[in-house]
């Protein structure tokens, strides 16, 4: 073991031993993990290989992202839905496809020589937002509740719902990098079609047989967590095995599973918070010692441009535009659109499309992915809770 990862080990001891003084105080988890790695990028670079590195970020952003998707939906209740539908449905319906229209459009008038398929791919991975980043936003109890339900909900849908959105640009970036894409836009298509059937009769067969075991009294609490965990492999491995797209399957599994369930799925939340919390450090620290020195090194002025407009423009001006006659203030109006941060999602879905795709400009998207995450976990990380206590004190 090296320094670094003995270093790396103890952070994350120190981080939980003062989880909730940090929750308190201006800094983040990604925050702290993301400056950590950057400041251990040489050190970890050199004591692992790089094909270690290539494979770890690989199996670290597709078990982190598989994780999220069930979790994030499972959360995301029907029957809250159809009582408080209008605003996040007006910001999932119309905010998102314009997030993505005007997003390809900044990208393509940003940097021409791309073309239209990776500016399209561009938008869709810089779509999908992450409350983690903006958590003491929605656990602020000075914010008003429909404001924080509307931020869980809408993160907790787009990452799933922009998925369609990213294969599609990936598929038209390979096409026009001329890599062989023979059947892909309709290998696509099928993955998009299949997916969903896999994640409604996996989440549904599990909720089914929790429901059977607990009524009986055969399972025990802490059991829980482990049938999270299968139903959520077991929907993205079903989805692969009948050529449908895992992670959509992973995604709409989590919301049958978490609406068909008859009893408490604390577990699941239990689970996230713990060990799901760990693979989130992991991921923000590889993301600053293996992905941002790589963006950084490739970004320029335009970079800088994009990323700056996809996290204010981008962002703010769809959703403002969806909310209207929506009955909210423009304050909060402003405010859902400003806490749209990207994190995760942003990066493992440009680790996964670069994996299985070739087009052209990758290391143009990285850079631009990279930074864009990169300041969003600065500004939104620094700004939630001064932001959250300022809307607090001015609900009415």
């Amino acid at each position: 073991m090296t320094p670094a990862v003995l270093l790396v080990l103890v952070a994350f001891a120190i981080y939980s031993l003062l989880s909730k003084a940090i929750s308190r105080s201006l800094l983040t988890l990604p925050i702290i993990f993301t400056a950590l790695g950057f400041a251990l990028s040489v050190p970890l670079s050199a004591s692992l290989s790089p094909d270690v590195i290539h494979e770890g970020k690989k199996i670290l952003a597709e078990i982190t992202l598989i994780l999220i998707l069930f979790s994030d939906a499972s959360h995301v209740r029907f029957k809250k839905l159809v009582m408080d539908w209008q605003i996040p449905t007006r910001m999932l319906v119309i905010g998102l496809p314009l997030t993505i229209a005007l997003g390809t459009l900044v990208a393509l008038w940003l940097n021409p020589t791309s073309g239209f398929a990776v500016a399209l791919l561009t938008a869709a991975v810089l779509t999908p937002t992450d409350a983690a980043l903006g958590q003491s936003v929605v656990s602020n109890p000075e914010v008003p509740d429909h404001l924080s339900q509307t931020i869980n909900v809408e993160s907790g849908l787009n990452d799933g719902l922009v998925l369609p959105f990213v294969l599609l640009g990936a598929v038209l970036a390979s096409s026009v990098g001329g890599a062989q894409t023979d059947g892909l836009a309709l290998e696509a298509a099928t993955e998009i079609v299949l997916g969903p059937l896999a994640g409604i009769a996996v989440g549904w067969v599990a909720a089914k047989a929790m429901d059977w075991a607990q009524n009986r009294d055969l399972m025990q609490e802490a059991a829980g967590a482990v049938v999270f965990l299968v139903t959520a492999f077991a929907a993205y491995g079903f989805a692969v095995a009948i050529h449908g797209n895992g992670f959509i399957a992973a995604f709409v599994a989590g919301m049958v599973f978490g609406n068909t369930y008859r009893h408490d799925i604390h577990f699941i939340s239990e689970f996230m918070e713990g060990a799901g919390q760990l693979l989130t450090m992991a991921a923000f620290l590889v993301f600053g010692a293996f992905l941002l020195p790589d963006g950084l090194a490739h970004a320029g002025p335009n970079t800088i441009i994009l990323a700056l407009v996809f996290l204010t423009l981008v962002r703010v001006l769809p959703i403002f535009v969806s909310l209207t006659r929506s009955g909210l203030p423009a304050r909060e109006k402003l405010f859902l659109g400003w806490f749209g941060p990207r994190g995760l999602a942003s990066i493992l879905f440009t680790l996964l499309m670069m994996d299985q795709f070739d087009f052209p400009n990758e290391e143009e998207l990285l850079a631009c992915v990279s930074l864009t995450v990169g300041l969003s976990i600065l500004l939104h990380g620094l700004s939630s809770t001064p932001l959250a206590t300022r809307i607090g004190r001015m609900k009415s």
